[in-house]
């Protein structure tokens, strides 16, 4: 031995130990029925006697199997970490929860300029399946991902532009509509939708339409107030808001795309001195933790993250051969911002 350094035991250690072959250990280990129930528990005690564990991402790669899930979070170029979306995090931790419980680990990337961009991590073995979430800003991202496509690759997208793609997505028609509802059974008559349409933010479209539906069928005409690209969400947000305000729109709710737009709003009316909820009232999508402790409390709409997390890890693991392409149920959590 070399500087006290102390050599890790094998299979044949083991099998030494307990008096059997070394292919027995392995079959004993690996819990294999031919092996006698005497005979696997001499094995193991043999093992942990000598503080062998078996190797078990070369024992899944025998079986053709890395045990390793990858997961690829897309960011706008120069976001710091703290100004990535919550969510997104929140969605990647369900993520690794929902693999963990499959018996996979998990590799994760955070990905935002060109030079960074990779997805070729079950070609090289070193995962049987990719997750890709992230923001749809990062148009060049999702360009690269959607270039690499292929009948043999085992991918899911939260928050791709791309329809083609295999998307697991929010239920964003079914959130506009329970905006409405809610907005509505609370009092308000004249609720705007808040956010860009016809843009990459294919979520976004989708919550506006079903606030629309919902308009419509309650005899009422849909508002947009539209946003413009600005460096935060809030600040979009806020500066739709304010050309609210200052154009005198004749509204009394807000139902903004995203809860950050939301608390961009809510930062604008009460610069102008306008009540929430008296006056107005506020919801977004997203449930982000900021908005539990804004002033007042953001109603919101989202999907749980943990079954998000679940849906992403299912359509990459699961061999049914289904497609992804399923939505996430959405539901009301109702805040003080509505509680007219």
């Amino acid at each position: 031995m070399n500087g006290g350094s102390k050599r890790r035991p094998t299979s044949f250690d083991v099998a030494e130990r307990a008096g059997v072959s070394q292919p027995t250990v392995s079959r004993a280990l690996s819990g294999s029925p031919a092996i006698a129930e005497a005979t696997r528990r001499k094995v193991i005690e043999a093992a942990e006697a000598l503080g062998y564990f078996v190797d078990e991402r070369a024992a899944r790669l025998r079986r053709g199997s890395t045990g390793t899930l990858a997961v690829v979070v897309i960011c706008r170029e120069g976001d710091s970490a703290s100004s990535i979306n919550p969510f997104a995090y929140a969605l990647l931790g369900s993520v690794c929860v929902a693999a963990s419980e499959r018996g996979f680990e998990t590799l994760v990337s955070f990905q935002a300029r060109p030079d960074d961009f990779f997805g070729h991590y079950q070609e090289q073995g070193r995962a049987d399946g990719l997750v890709v979430i992230g923001t749809t800003t990062n148009q060049g991202a999702w360009e690269y991902f959607r270039g690499l496509e292929s009948e043999s690759r085992k991918v899911a997208y939260w928050g791709s532009p791309f329809d083609e793609l295999d998307w697991v997505r929010s239920d964003n028609r079914a959130a506009g509509r329970l905006a409405v509802e809610h907005l509505l059974a609370a009092g308000y008559r004249r609720p705007c939708f808040l956010g860009a349409l016809n843009t990459p933010q294919v979520q976004f479209t989708e919550r506006y339409e079903g606030y629309a539906e919902a308009m419509r069928e309650a005899g009422l005409e849909p508002c947009l107030a539209a946003t413009v690209n600005a460096a935060t969400r809030e600040e979009e947000g806020r500066r739709a808001a304010r050309r609210l305000i200052e154009r005198g729109e004749d509204i009394d709710a807000v139902f903004a795309a995203c809860d950050a737009m939301a608390l961009g709003a809510l930062e604008a009316l009460a610069a102008a001195d306008i009540a929430v909820p008296e006056q107005v009232g506020v919801m977004g999508f997203d449930d982000l933790v900021a908005g539990r402790f804004s002033r007042p409390p953001l109603t919101t709409i989202a999907p749980d993250p943990a079954e998000a997390g679940a849906a992403l890890v299912e359509a990459v693991l699961d061999e049914d051969g289904a497609k992804a392409r399923r939505r996430v149920p959405v539901s009301l959590i109702a805040r003080g911002s509505t509680a007219r």
